[in-house]
């Protein structure tokens, strides 16, 4: 491999001459050998990203090739770890260096000392192709992490398979052409992993939240954006989310997050606790924690090595659900290396590419039929800080174009304690049309109706609202009085949803469904008593209508909804 030199230092961008590495190979800078990027080349010099800090390196200092890009190693002991942008294991880190990483310290993404027991799934003599599994490792209690022909190999019939506890390192089968294959593969972060064909988001993913399963549903394999700014919740929203979605791995992956949001974050998410089985989160978790005081490069970085663990875990057949926090700090070090290398800025200072670049990334999201059979999935939920709480600005925008799910969260909901703060008048969905079918299959005839129902009323009360603020709400019609105190309801019993109540912080569809239907069958009466000429005051202080609220709170709320339903029917008929 060439050896070239430095000649220019630019914070975390170096020019270098005498070198042949090809774009995105990885390089090794200076004399500490920090890890680098090759960014660009204009004739003999090569600019480079450096994902360390750089700080004491000098013109004429070397520059190593590696001859490959920056890859992630995928094997098994990657679920529950904790990385840094380029893969390297934090604890492993702190053994190594202490609480201050050390420069140019490698460290592997996985344990190549520890052993798995290996059990294949395929004998001697059969052909494999790649992305085809060859056998498993129980890797958490729960998570079976199967051993697949890496992608970029041909297959072929199996000469040799040897099952027993083996290292990464260690041959565990070899092919016919004597293509040896171990536990352990690497695959460049910026390269896709190959489906054999992707699939259309038709699946609802069941986070529990009722805005979110209720309006604006996200489809398995989809992509959304939570934008908001400071102190909406948007950390404690991809938590939620990373506790209660329907799905087998999550990959957490703070880019850019301020260090003490991270230090909270490193220490309460081990400590949760997964619903469905009762053990830590962890388990099925992996975390890539790249802090803002970190180098810039490595923003980038964490982002595509994240994408890439979890198409890894996509192509054992897994739904995967990747959180990226947030992508504004990705853009503001995009912005950062552009106007380091001169170039010409756009929007805001952003570089011309930052839509390219979201797009990139939100589009390796899906569902697909994989190279092993079967199906898997990589949902996407992004975060983006838009300073002031501005939706308008560039990274917000680009953002939107790729995205089909928007919650926006609302400081204003925040301030007033309702959550989650997702403002249900600016959000959207565009897997509606999609999801409405398995809504009418799996849960009720009548989902989409209600939802659509209870959509207008909400748009209905915005517009009320502003004549309530001029003239007060006892100078409107009395329907429009009803339409109101069913819109509260709606907001008040259905959509706000406590996170630290043991019940009401999860709520299954069904149970979605009989409690907007209650308050619509609410709704309806009322407007029958409008009509009969019942006044609103008796309409609105029926005992019932506040006993419904109570009933999001009970586990077993079907007896308790039916009985407060009889007794609606009762008091109805009783008004005069």
């Amino acid at each position: 491999m060439e050896v070239g030199k430095i000649k220019r230092v630019a914070g975390p961008l170096v020019q270098a001459t005498g070198l042949k590495a090809s774009m995105y190979d990885l390089v090794l800078v200076g004399e500490e050998g920090l890890m680098s990027e090759v960014i660009g080349i204009s004739g003999n010099k090569h600019i480079i990203q450096v994902y360390e800090d750089t700080g004491g390196v000098r013109p004429g200092e070397p520059v190593k090739e590696t001859g490959a890009p920056l890859v992630a190693q995928l094997g098994p002991g990657i679920l529950t770890q904790i990385y840094d942008g380029i893969q390297r294991p934090l604890p492993k880190l702190a053994e190594a260096s202490g609480d201050f990483i050390s420069r140019g310290l490698f460290v592997d993404g996985i344990d190549h000392k520890k052993k798995w027991e290996f059990k294949s799934v395929v004998k001697k003599g059969d052909t494999v192709k790649p992305g085809q599994a060859i056998g498993e490792v129980q890797e958490q209690l729960l998570i079976k992490h199967k051993i697949m022909v890496p992608p970029n190999l041909k297959g072929g019939a199996i000469k040799e398979i040897y099952d027993g506890n083996f290292t990464v390192d260690e041959t565990i089968a070899v092919l016919d052409d004597g293509t040896k294959l171990f536990m352990m593969h690497k695959w460049p972060v910026r390269q896709a992993r190959p489906v054999t064909e992707k699939l259309a988001p038709t699946i609802p993913l069941r986070t529990g939240q009722r805005v979110i399963d209720g309006f604006f549903s996200l489809a398995k394999g989809g992509t959304a954006a939570i934008p908001g700014g400071f102190g909406t919740g948007k950390t404690v929203m991809q938590q939620t989310l990373s506790k209660w979605a329907d799905v087998d791995i999550v990959v957490y992956v703070g880019c850019g997050e301020r260090g003490n949001e991270m230090a909270d974050l490193l220490h309460e998410f081990p400590e949760l606790q997964d619903p469905r089985t009762g053990r830590p989160l962890m388990e099925r978790s992996i975390v890539y924690a790249n802090t803002s005081n970190m180098p810039v490069a490595a923003r980038e970085a964490s982002v595509y090595t994240g994408m890439t663990t979890s198409e890894y875990y996509r192509d054992m057949g897994y739904d995967v659900l990747m959180t990226a926090d947030s992508t504004s700090r990705w853009a503001e070090a995009m912005r950062e290396m552009g106007s380091r290398l001169e170039e010409m800025p756009g929007e805001e200072g952003y570089p011309a590419y930052l839509g390219a670049r979201l797009a990139d990334f939100y589009e390796r999201a899906g569902r697909a039929e994989v190279l092993n059979g079967g199906q898997g999935s990589v949902s996407i939920v992004g975060a983006v800080s838009p300073a002031g709480g501005d939706f308008t600005e560039p990274v917000t925008q680009n953002t939107l174009r790729m995205v089909k799910v928007f919650w926006a969260l609302d400081s204003k909901l925040t301030q007033r304690r309702h959550f989650p703060s997702i403002n249900w008048l600016d959000s959207y969905s565009l897997y509606d049309l999609d999801l409405e079918p398995w809504f009418v299959e799996n849960v009720s005839a009548d989902w989409n109706k209600n939802k659509r129902r209870a959509m207008a009323i909400l748009q209905e009360n915005a517009e009320l609202e502003e004549i309530v603020m001029l003239v007060g709400s006892d100078a409107l019609p009395e329907d429009q009085q009803i339409t109101l105190e069913v819109a509260r309801m709606i907001i008040n019993f259905w959509l706000a949803q406590s996170a630290f109540h043991p019940v009401d912080t999860f709520a299954p569809y069904k149970k979605q469904f009989d409690l907007l239907e209650a308050i619509l069958k609410y709704r309806d009466l009322a407007f029958d008593a409008v009509q009969k000429g019942i006044p609103v005051a008796q309409i609105t202080s029926v005992p019932s209508k506040d006993a419904l609220a109570k009933v999001r709170l009970e586990a077993e709320y079907e007896p308790i909804l039916a009985k407060v339903l009889t007794q609606m029917d009762a008091e109805f008929k009783a008004l005069k």
